[in-house]
């Protein structure tokens, strides 16, 4: 690798050479001088780190290059065979304003009459508040005795906001991720209606209360899944380090916080323990406990073994990586699945390649244990090499099941947007208020995965009503799903 135009292998292994050459070097300088080799190669490897060869996100790569967009040949503007979203004019106009000619532009001497009317429509936005005031009708008989009509159900106070102003001001902070202040301010100022952050916070509690039957809900029907998706992510609350819990699929979210990683979250969590299908992550080793199937992102493969490439100079890692990349394009190219005589010939050609890198990226010398005991330290492209070997079966499940995927992008799609909120907010302040963006959130995306807008999915929370796809049952009946929304 190269730092400013100096070849630090090349300048690392020369030190070496000289070092063991120079028999006069005092034992303390020589292991000075070994630890600086080894700072050196540590600090290197992490300037050279970037997100196309490690887990580091594209936001933190230092001077990040603009990349050209290549040429396509196609004009600008919409392709044939799109789907376009071309306005069209409605059937009953909420407003309808005559425009008539005016007399004394017309030829004079002559008779006129009305025969038609050319339409026009401007579709605009009215945004402003609306106050519904309920009197109740009061009926008092001859002894003096009144009787009064009962309000409508959810009208309690003389004065309160109503169902759909709490469901615009929760959809504005739980899905549109605005701060407190800026959706007061909103309000404020589209609509003159005074907020407070309190009542921000208040609603969505409320929001989360009404949710509680969504817990359980997704929590059964995620463990019943063929496939789950799995993920955690660091996230800090009240100052302190705690962890956001994913599990999802294509149907489905739930995100938990939890102030610890491994298997006691994910069993306090509830749906792991139970679940009994494939499940997709990125080989924390936690998820193995449990008796399922597993299935290994190969988005991380790639990353790691492009690493080995550009670092380690390691080039069976290359070519693993591009196999891999051409069984996907197989895969892709099938349909979603291979017969299995032609998975079990991409299996041999995997197998093939991983023994050749054997070669090249040996085991550790076991005379070099000195008796020491346990597993002598691996670098990582041979920790990569054996997790590729002992996990083939969880690398290439995606290869015959139509079902497991080449990565596990929508598990990290799920809480990439708690890490947005993070980058705006900074933290949580207290644990309640993680709970409450993520069971409103795991709400929200499930409703837009059941094809059930954000805006109606708070909605039916706010009214008290079951949204739809939680009233099918089972919640996997497309059809029915998308009839009902």
């Amino acid at each position: 690798m190269k730092i400013s135009n100096i070849d630090v292998d090349a300048a690392l292994a020369n030190v070496r050479h000289q070092l063991q050459a120079d028999t006069t070097v005092a034992p303390s300088m020589r292991t000075a001088i070994e630890l600086l080799i080894v700072l050196v190669q540590i600090l290197s490897g992490r300037i050279n780190t970037h997100s196309a060869n490690s887990s580091t996100p594209p936001s933190q790569d230092p001077n990040r290059p603009r990349q050209n967009r290549l040429k396509s040949g196609r004009k600008p503007g919409g392709q044939p065979g799109r789907i376009g979203k071309t306005l069209q004019p409605v059937v009953d106009p909420d407003a309808i304003q005559r425009v008539k000619v005016d007399r004394r532009t017309l030829p004079k001497g002559g008779a006129f009459r009305v025969v038609g009317v050319e339409k026009r429509q401007v579709i605009d936005l009215d945004i402003r508040r609306f106050v519904t005031e309920y009197q109740a009708e009061i009926l008092e008989n001859a002894q003096g005795q009144r009787f009064v009509a009962p309000f409508p159900v959810g009208v309690e106070r003389s004065v309160q906001y109503g169902p759909q102003l709490k469901a615009h001001a929760v959809y504005l902070s739980q899905y549109q991720l605005l701060p407190y202040d800026r959706i007061r301010e909103y309000f404020e100022d589209q609509v003159g209606i005074p907020l407070s952050v309190g009542s921000l916070f208040n609603f969505n509690q409320d929001a989360f209360n009404k949710a509680a039957e969504f817990e359980p809900w997704v929590k059964d029907r995620l463990a019943e899944a063929s496939v789950v998706h799995a993920d955690e992510t660091g996230v800090n609350i009240g100052g302190q380090r705690h962890w956001l819990h994913g599990a999802s699929n294509d149907r489905l979210t739930w995100l938990a916080p939890h102030a610890q990683r491994g298997q006691k979250a994910m069993n306090a969590i509830g749906i792991l323990p139970r679940f009994n299908g494939v499940l997709c992550h990125d080989h924390w080793k936690p998820y193995y406990r449990y008796s399922c199937l597993h299935s290994l992102c190969n988005a991380h493969h790639l990353r790691e073994l492009q690493r080995a490439w550009e670092q380690d100079k390691q080039v069976w890692a290359q070519r693993m990586q591009t196999l891999l990349n051409i069984m996907t394009d197989s895969v892709d190219d099938a349909g979603g699945c291979l017969p299995p005589d032609k998975a079990q010939r991409w299996r041999k050609v995997y197998r093939r390649c991983l023994a050749k890198a054997q070669k090249e990226c040996p085991p550790p010398d076991e005379s070099l244990r000195q008796g020491k005991p346990g597993r002598l330290k691996r670098t990582r492209a041979r920790n990569l090499l054996e997790r590729l070997i002992a996990y083939e079966s969880d690398v290439l499940r995606f290869l015959d099941n139509p079902e497991v995927p080449f990565t596990n992008n929508q598990g990290e799609r799920d809480i990439r947007m708690f890490k947005v909120q993070q980058k705006i907010s900074g933290c949580f302040r207290s644990f309640e208020g993680a709970e409450i963006f993520c069971r409103v959130r795991s709400y929200l995306s499930t409703a837009r995965k059941q094809n059930v807008s954000a805006s109606k999915a708070l909605m039916h929370l706010f009214e008290g009503s079951m949204p739809p796809f939680m009233a099918v049952g089972a919640g996997n009946d497309t059809t029915v799903l998308n009839q009902t929304s």
